[in-house]
């Protein structure tokens, strides 16, 4: 049916890239010894996020979203790259580009329940911009101890679960 609806409008569905997964709510309880296995929840990926099945606090099954590893990984590379290329611009002007690329990380990404992964991709961001500024020219080594008297005086954006009001107005 999904491929007809798509061919309305010109467009096809990819078949290494669409398959059906078995998302269905695992049952409450384990099965007893006499009943067949259930599968496991399967997981699939969409926009970005890994959905997945998860027990909540109060211990029902709910749906959770986390950022799909290979795009963190992607946006790891792509900061990387950004600070070789940019290593030779003031500091300044390389922790406002910075601020804007964590930003707008947090913000397509930080939803409920993802918050761990926004936080580990901003402590990604920091150690590959530690490194890039230990091979500036005459920079010398950038310690740990230096670095962070740097994050002292210039604030990396704070990791957040959705956007926050003051992040409008930098």
């Amino acid at each position: 049916m999904l491929p007809k609806r798509f061919g309305k409008y010109g467009l096809t569905i990819h078949p290494d890239k669409t398959r059906l997964v078995p998302f269905v709510r695992p049952p409450s309880r384990p099965p007893s010894s006499g009943t067949p296995a259930v599968p496991a929840p399967g997981s699939f990926e969409f926009l970005g996020f890994t959905h997945y099945w998860r027990r909540s606090k109060r211990g029902h099954w709910v749906v959770t979203r986390k950022t799909a590893g290979s795009r963190i990984s992607r946006a790891i590379k792509t900061i990387a790259v950004w600070c070789r290329l940019n290593r030779h611009v003031p500091i300044g002007e390389q922790y406002r580009a910075l601020w804007q690329k964590l930003r707008g990380h947090s913000t397509y990404y930080g939803i409920t329940g993802n918050l761990r992964a926004v936080h580990r991709f901003r402590h990604a961001v920091l150690r590959v911009w530690r490194k890039w500024l230990s091979r500036r020219h005459r920079g010398g080594l950038w310690t740990w101890a230096r670095f962070n008297a740097l994050l002292r005086s210039l604030p990396p954006p704070v990791a957040r679960a959705g956007p926050s009001p003051r992040a409008a107005n930098p």
